[in-house]
């Protein structure tokens, strides 16, 4: 067994595309191997800027034989009368090159037939890999892939060098003009020369003189003790940033660590503006002091180490001056500008061509937003702050610091709408409506901003629906399903109990007028499409798919009240006694269903023919009385307690009477018993849905 070493050598490769190729590589190497039948150890990824890696433990030096049994023809066609082999079972042992000796009798479901074994051995690993690794280099994952020269391959970035090695022996391949060898190279800088590498157990070791921590996770261990280290001489800490500190460790072959300073002027700047001026563009870290406050200072990792540091420190100072320069310009010219002016301006920006500009947009959300304070029933003054929140909400979209720092769009407009003197819940929202921005990500706080997030996401949802945008399985270019679920997501946080049905069509209706059949069917679309995110989010919290099926099936209007049924029949699905409800209930259905057309009547008592109609029409009306009260109450779970309750007087009267009497009007009778039935069941669920192990009759 040998360890099996790769590092493909490169031009610098984007920090954000190292990780999931190392990833990408560790599973397409062992697949391969697996598909090879080459026994092997655990793999180990190693990567830089410049070179990806994958080091494969005891890899055995050639493949498993392989051995097949193979059939041939019937026994009676391959031996005569006498038992000796015929021409057939001669020709069937010449093709597989062994003697008629060889071959042996089977028994099968068809009878006795001739059959043979054949070991294929195995070949060399290093044959097998010389085929095997060209293949799986050039399908490492890449978000883009580059050509270069009159080659023909494609890989993120140039290609300069190959090191394959199995124990002391290289493994040779050419991609593309590169051929592979034993050869290496350090630090670009502090040790670029070609360094020969005898075998896989050196090639750590060997980098790391050569001022290349090659292990991800010792470079990133020295990226964070060195940061620490320079903040505290500055009498501050790190503020914490682990993102950053992926994409610096991802950024550097061999970390070399420096703090600088700013002027305090700039200290004027919003803490976003600053932190977003030093992160974005520079890559620095911000240090703070004991109380969280922004110091003037910022550390910065460099991929060399020089002998002068604090020159490098003074070069990092005039950059970043020059963005803290550029940022206090901005910042200063769009405090001076009024607010009406940037929703003035908004009327320049398209928000999407068949949807008007993001002025339009705005006065849709303020309409949407006004409806969603109504149906809340929030107060006037809420109702005038979440209107405010809602006009002014895209307004930093043409602010010059937005535009020169995209990510500070919402953070920006709750800086500029408090230095304006807005209300605190006005400006708090503007930024807070943007939130969730990924899955699982913050929720607004503010009930303004839970408002104000809501109509925004439902305007965008039913715009594109209307323009045809829908999504499919490739494609979300306004990512609706997220803002879909935040919606969900709101909701629920906020305890949000208006018609969700009743929003989409107010939200169809603002983007112009319509027609009541076209109204109903864009806003039954985007329920379906709401739906099916209600579904996905039940699901990731573990209910059973049937039982979601089942609820949702009946409504998602009211929110709160989707959840509270879904964990009340999951509750009840796990009683023993369930399933026989669940049957007794499918069955109220199917009947009804086979029915067809017929007219529902209130149920006429003096139609009875049997005590068990009469028992099970007072048992309804008893348990209605108590559900109804249990729904107001918010006893969700009691209130399906309650609806099961009716299971053994449903039993009695299917086993007492014939529902499709002959009788037309007894036989309606029961129907409208039965649909009362069905109608008391469906305040929870759609029971039909529900999985059972017997068979509705």
């Amino acid at each position: 067994m040998d360890t099996f070493l790769l590092e493909i050598g490169t031009e610098e490769i984007p920090a954000g595309y190292i990780k999931p190729a190392l990833k990408g590589l560790s599973s397409l190497i062992l697949q391969r191997m697996d598909d090879a039948r080459i026994e092997h150890g655990k793999a180990r990824t190693f990567g830089t800027p410049r070179r990806l890696a994958v080091e494969v433990a005891d890899v055995a030096g050639k493949q498993n034989s392989l051995t097949t049994e193979i059939t041939g023809p019937p026994e009676k066609i391959a031996f005569d009368e006498d038992n000796r082999p015929t021409l057939a079972a001669k020709k069937f042992a010449e093709k597989l090159g062994i003697s008629v000796n060889s071959l042996t009798i089977k028994n099968t479901k068809k009878g006795r037939y001739l059959c043979a074994r054949k070991t294929e051995g195995g070949l060399a690993t290093s044959t097998l890999l010389k085929n095997i690794l060209p293949d799986v280099i050039l399908s490492i994952p890449f978000p883009k892939k580059m050509k270069w020269a009159d080659l023909s391959i494609e890989f993120a970035r140039p290609i300069h060098s190959a090191l394959a090695l199995l124990g002391d022996k290289v493994v040779p391949f050419v991609l593309g003009n590169v051929k592979s060898g034993r050869y290496i190279f350090g630090h670009s800088f502090m040790s670029p020369g070609r360094i020969r590498l005898s075998k896989p157990d050196d090639y750590i070791e060997i980098l790391r003189s050569n001022y290349v921590l090659i292990d991800p996770k010792e470079r990133k261990k020295h990226v964070v003790r060195g940061i620490d280290k320079a903040a505290g001489d500055c009498g501050g800490k790190v503020l914490q940033d682990d993102d950053l500190v992926d994409i610096v460790t991802n950024l550097v072959e061999y970390p070399a660590v420096v703090a600088g300073n700013f002027d305090k002027e700039f200290l004027e700047l919003p803490r976003e503006v600053l932190i977003t001026a030093m992160r974005e563009h520079q890559k620095y870290f911000a240090v703070i002091d004991k109380k969280n406050n922004l110091m003037p200072n910022f550390i910065a990792v460099n991929n060399t180490l020089v002998r002068d540091m604090s020159l490098v420190a003074k070069g990092h100072e005039r950059v970043l001056r020059a963005r803290l320069k550029d940022a206090q310009f901005f910042y200063r010219s769009d405090v001076e500008r009024s607010f009406e002016d940037l929703v003035g301006k908004l009327k320049g920006v398209l928000f999407q061509a068949g949807l008007g500009t993001v002025y339009d947009k705005v006065m849709r959300v303020q309409k949407l937003a006004e409806y969603l304070a109504e149906v809340a029933n929030f107060d006037s003054d809420f109702k005038q702050k979440v209107l405010r929140a809602a006009y002014l909400c895209k307004a930093d979209l043409v602010s010059q610091v937005v535009v020169e720092f995209p990510k500070l769009q919402g953070v920006m407009g709750r800086v500029y709408a408090a230095a304006a003197g807005e209300a605190d819940i006005v400006a708090s929202a503007i930024e807070e409506y943007y939130r969730p921005t990924y899955s699982g990500g913050q929720l607004p706080e503010t009930e303004t901003g839970a408002i104000l997030a809501i109509a925004d996401k439902i305007d965008s949802i039913c715009g594109c629906f209307i323009i045809e945008m829908i999504p499919t399985g490739a494609s979300d270019p306004y990512a609706l399903r997220r803002q879909g679920i935040g919606i969900v997501q709101i909701m629920l946080d906020k305890g949000f109990s208006f018609s969700l049905s009743e929003l989409i069509e107010k939200s169809v209706t603002v983007f112009g007028e319509r027609n009541t059949d076209e109204v109903k069917r864009i806003s039954d679309r985007i329920y379906l499409f709401l739906q099916n995110r209600i579904a996905y989010l039940l699901s990731e919290e573990g209910f059973s798919k049937d039982v979601i099926a089942a609820v949702i099936a009946v409504s998602i209007d009211n929110m709160p009240n989707v959840w509270n049924r879904v964990r009340a029949l999951e509750k009840l699905k796990a009683k023993p006694d369930f399933e026989p409800l669940a049957i007794a209930f499918k069955r109220v259905v199917n009947i009804i269903k086979k029915a067809g057309h017929f007219e529902t009547n209130k149920v006429d008592e003096n139609l009875f023919e049997h005590e068990c109609e009469a028992v099970l029409f007072a048992d309804y009306k008893k348990i209605k009385e108590k559900v109804l009260d249990d729904l107001d109450k918010g006893l969700f779970e009691q209130a399906l307690f309650d609806i099961a309750s009716l299971r053994d007087s449903v039993d009695v009267f299917f086993d007492g009477v014939l529902v499709m009497a002959e009788d037309s009007s007894i036989r309606n009778n029961r129907l409208s018993l039965l649909k009362q039935i069905e109608k008391l069941f469906g305040l929870f669920a759609d029971f039909s849905k529900i999985s059972t192990s017997a068979v509705s009759l």
